[in-house]
């Protein structure tokens, strides 16, 4: 069966089994399978042998958090994230089953911001009349939330859709922090609901190229497009393999995670009002460690507000994975178990974390978590 993985991509893999120890789901099973190395030799045995892509199969491919640290740990740069994409969009094609309806439904009115805020206060009324089960983990969400508005055209902010809905105060720091540079703020239209992370990660390839196209019309012009969610901003710099047009490789090449703009402009920034107390643990949400390569520049824009101690965990995956820790909590509570082991020895009462999923996945084990923006809005002090 043809996966429609290159045959370079998928021979580039020599077996080392350095990307191992970097593997979320291998550190908790202990199963080969469990491995980029043990699921590219099943793309291998599917696409080069003939076998079935059966349910032992498709269950391997999904269990997969898609962190992509084993791109960062591979000496010979094999591309598992479209190895993975490619191998999950097939199975959506022939396995629609391995999809659900009410999912594929699910993500697609994620693109719909009015149906989003909608869901999002029925959900918040819900919780308050105690409705809700607690073992989904989701945070107290807000029965109404005041707008953005836009402060000028310099930078775009893109805002997304359970975000928007979600955490709209993150964006609100994040407009204040970027607005502290001197810097004015546009904000898109409704067309620019979701950028197709998660359709992408099911293997819904149709739903994420829609998404992205219409994401593409929302932001004209040439300004910087700014995104403060990791798994966001890797999505829409990839626009132009999405796409595959030259429009999307413009707009991919605007796009930068907030932490990359500010670590420019540092010297734009105000010096704290007041430092933060205490010590702020680091948790880099693999989407910007591993994908967009600019985990640094958060560290860059918290130091001057904030005292800062790394994790002994190497970066390793937190378990969120977009919709994995709904999923798979199986795998995803353990995974996420070590993390908290590595904040606990790391003695700080706050994580900074600048991915939406990785603080909910965390908050929901206990943890103090706070997006990067938020921390350094508080330092700078009132608007």
């Amino acid at each position: 069966m043809d996966l429609r993985i290159p045959d370079d991509d998928l021979a580039s893999c020599v077996s080392c089994g350095l990307c191992l120890p970097h593997c979320p789901t291998y550190r908790v099973t202990g199963e080969e399978s469990a491995s980029p190395r043990g699921r590219i030799a099943a793309m291998r045995a599917v696409q080069w042998d003939g076998l079935d892509a059966d349910d032992e199969f498709t269950g391997f491919m999904d269990a997969c958090v898609q962190c992509r640290g084993c791109e960062t740990a591979c000496p010979s740069d094999v591309p598992f994230g479209s190895l993975m994409a490619a191998t999950r969009a097939t199975l959506t094609t022939i396995r629609p089953a391995s999809v659900p309806r009410h999912r594929r439904i699910g993500y697609f009115l994620l693109g719909r911001p009015d149906v989003v805020r909608a869901a999002s206060r029925a959900l918040a009324v819900a919780q308050r009349v105690g409705l809700v089960p607690k073992r989904l983990n989701l945070p107290r969400l807000p029965l109404r939330q005041a707008p953005l508005q836009a402060s000028g055209d310099d930078v775009w902010l893109f805002t997304g859709c359970v975000m928007d809905a979600w955490q709209r105060d993150v964006h609100r720091a994040t407009m204040r922090v970027i607005e502290a540079t001197g810097a004015g703020v546009a904000l898109p239209g409704p067309q620019a609901g979701c950028c197709g992370a998660l359709q992408e990660h099911a293997g819904l390839a149709g739903q994420a190229y829609h998404m992205a196209y219409r994401t593409v019309t929302a932001f004209p012009g040439d300004a910087p497009i700014l995104v403060n969610s990791a798994g966001c901003g890797a999505m829409l710099k990839s626009y132009g393999e999405v796409l595959g047009t030259r429009g999307g490789e413009h707009f991919a090449s605007r796009v930068l995670d907030v932490h990359e703009w500010l670590a420019d402009r540092m010297d734009l920034l105000p010096p704290p009002a007041h430092r933060l107390a205490g010590t702020v643990a680091v948790q880099d949400a693999c989407h910007l460690r591993h994908v967009q390569k600019a985990h640094l520049a958060v560290r860059t824009v918290l130091s001057p507000y904030a005292d800062l101690v790394e994790l002994d965990n190497e970066g390793l995956c937190c378990g969120a994975g977009g919709a994995y820790s709904a999923l798979h909590p199986e795998l995803a509570v353990p995974i996420r178990d070590r993390l908290l082991a590595s904040v606990g020895r790391s003695g700080a009462p706050v994580v900074a974390s600048a991915n939406p999923g990785c603080a909910m996945h965390l908050a929901a084990a206990g943890l103090r978590v706070r997006h990067p923006m938020e921390l350094v809005a508080e330092a700078l002090g009132p608007a």
